[in-house]
């Protein structure tokens, strides 16, 4: 999922906390961040807010997992 501008950071966050597995951005250039990482996170979101946050694309390890973003993203539209 390529996303866009994440304005509800904290739904996001909540949404990558009640993750089962892994879920992670990639950037265009191939750069991986964990999000399930604290720092990994902190590092992500100024990366999301940035001019470039559109360069990145949402990926989880589980279809388990993908629900919980699909609610977050029909609550948030503009994010993708």
């Amino acid at each position: 999922m390529k996303l866009n501008n994440i304005s509800e950071v904290q739904k996001f966050i909540d949404a990558v906390s009640k993750s089962k597995s892994e879920v992670w951005i990639e950037s265009s250039e191939g750069d991986r961040l964990n999000l399930k990482s604290q720092l990994s996170q902190y590092v992500a979101i100024g990366a999301l807010l940035s001019n470039h946050g559109e360069d990145y694309e949402l990926f989880c390890a589980s279809k388990s997992d993908v629900p919980l973003f699909l609610e977050f993203f029909s609550e948030n539209p503009d994010t993708l």
